[in-house]
Formats: structure tokens, C-alpha cells, sequence
């Protein structure tokens, strides 16, 4: 289980995460969605031991990853912009982290690289951004983590590869309980693959719930108001996020949709 903890983790005076509290259960995939500087990127760094964290707490199965070589060495972070070693091919990553990680497993790595069309001896700063993706999502799963964290795994990626990462994710955690956390700006691209989901803006989560129910219970709507309304005027919808710019209003409001649509008609809107 990861357990995260009012963690808090700041740049200067900017302050990226600000008491962020949620667990991840064992075998479980977790989806983490927020827009650009929500604070996904941080959480991940924090979670994967780069950052130490400036307040709170983050536990695997009872300990902190930062500087903790045991911990580490069962988990997988794919960053945005994943790193290579400069001229190195994906054979070149192999015998890199096979020393590092006691999980390798060369079947897996050749199985791997069977299924992805990547030719194993080009250069990886040669490759487009979906193929150096690749790359890593195939010397990532050769270490079969324990632990699998990726931030923006899906962009770049075709439809085609986007399926068979999913299919290979969800084969890893039915046999071997590998539990993943998985971030992203899309909704639409975890909705149909994770069993949680938390919704982090601003630094902190708005909302954590299993995926079933919050399909049943959430809902996003854009609506006008000419003049803008006062604020008191949207206090009987039970409003999880609201963002104003001038005379548009995006919602994301918790409730029944007819009943959410009845009170938003009596307030008169222009669209």
C-alpha cells in the first residue's frame, strides 16, 4: 500500500502540493487527473524518492522512498519527458538497470521488445517522443515493479500501443498484484482502466473516489450568466470545482443531473 499523508511539498514561495492525503491499495490502479500545474508531476517526483517532501508524509508498505535504496529499487517512475543516457540504445538501458534492479527479468525484456515495433540497437535520442515512450515502458516492465508510477504515459502514443500498454498493466497487476499510479490532464484516457480516481487542482484533491460511483455522481457542465451571478446564487448545488472566466462558468458539480439542470435554469442562464 502507498500511503500519502498531508504531504506538502514547496519551490520558494510556491507551494506545488499543499496537504495531499489519499492511499493507494496494493494490486489497485489509481488514476490522478488535474491540468497543467495541478501538482501531478510533483506528487509523482515526490512519491518516486526525487523530492523529499517539505511537510506530511509518504509511506510504501510503512517507509519513505526518498533515499531509501530497498524501496527504490521495487519501483518504476516514468516521468513526462523520460531520461536517457546520452547515445544510448534500449540494449544499452537493459544492462543498465538489470544492475540496479533485482526484479529484471531478460525473458520479459525480449518478450517486450517483440510485441513493440522498436528496433532494440537505434539510438533512443533518435526516436520520436511515442517511441522513446516505448523504450522506457519496455525497460520499465523488465524490472516487474512492485510499484509502477507514470505521468502522462498516453501522449504520444497511437491508439494501437495505448491498448496493448493497457492490456499489458492490468496483466501485471491480476498475476502479480503490482499496484500503479497513473497521472494525467485526460479523464477519458483512465476512465475505462482504473478503479480510483483522484482529482487534484491548485496543489491539493478535490475529490477521491472509486470509478463506478463517480461516473454515477459527477458532473461537468459550461453555462453563461449575463450579468455574472452573485455568489450565493450556485449555493444549493454541491459544487466540487468551480472556475469563472467573466460570464462563463465551468462546474463540476456532484448530484443528480436533472436536479443540477432544474436549479441552473431557475438562475436563468444565457447558454
Amino acid at each position: 500500500m502507498i500511503e500519502i499523508k498531508t504531504l506538502t511539498k514547496k519551490f520558494g514561495s510556491f507551494t506545488a502540493l499543499n496537504g495531499v492525503s489519499f492511499e493507494i491499495p496494493t494490486g489497485s490502479i489509481f488514476g490522478l487527473v488535474g491540468s497543467n500545474g495541478a501538482g501531478k508531476s510533483t506528487l509523482l517526483r515526490t512519491l518516486a524518492g526525487v523530492y523529499r517532501p517539505d511537510g506530511g508524509n509518504v509511506f510504501f508498505e510503512g517507509s519513505p522512498p526518498y533515499e531509501h535504496t530497498e524501496i527504490k529499487s521495487r519501483l518504476f517512475f516514468i516521468s513526462d519527458y523520460p531520461y536517457f543516457p546520452p547515445q544510448s540504445t534500449l540494449e544499452d538501458l537493459k544492462s543498465l538497470l538489470r544492475d540496479f534492479y533485482p526484479g529484471w527479468d531478460d525473458k520479459t525484456f525480449d518478450r517486450l521488445c517483440a510485441m513493440f515495433p522498436i528496433n532494440r540497437k537505434d539510438k533512443l535520442k533518435d526516436m520520436s517522443k511515442g517511441m522513446q515512450r516505448q523504450a522506457a515502458l519496455i525497460a520499465a516492465l523488465s524490472t516487474r515493479p512492485d510499484y509502477f508510477l507514470l505521468d502522462e504515459i498516453f501522449d504520444g502514443l497511437d491508439p494501437v500501443v495505448r491498448q496493448l500498454l493497457k492490456k499489458l498493466i492490468a496483466g501485471e497487476v491480476a498475476d502479480r498484484g503490482m499496484t500503479v499510479l497513473i497521472a494525467s490532464h485526460n479523464l477519458r484516457e483512465l476512465e475505462d482502466f482504473c478503479d480510483t480516481i483522484a482529482l487534484l487542482h491548485r496543489g491539493g484533491v478535490l475529490l477521491e473516489k472509486e470509478l463506478d460511483s463517480l461516473r454515477l455522481g459527477i458532473h461537468r457542465i459550461q453555462v453563461v450568466f449575463r450579468p455574472a451571478l452573485p455568489e450565493e446564487a450556485l449555493s444549493g448545488l454541491d459544487i466540487v470545482h468551480l472556475e469563472q472566466r467573466g460570464s462563463l462558468y465551468n462546474l463540476v458539480v456532484r448530484g443528480e443531473k436533472e436536479a443540477i439542470l432544474e436549479h441552473l435554469n431557475r438562475l436563468n442562464p444565457a447558454f
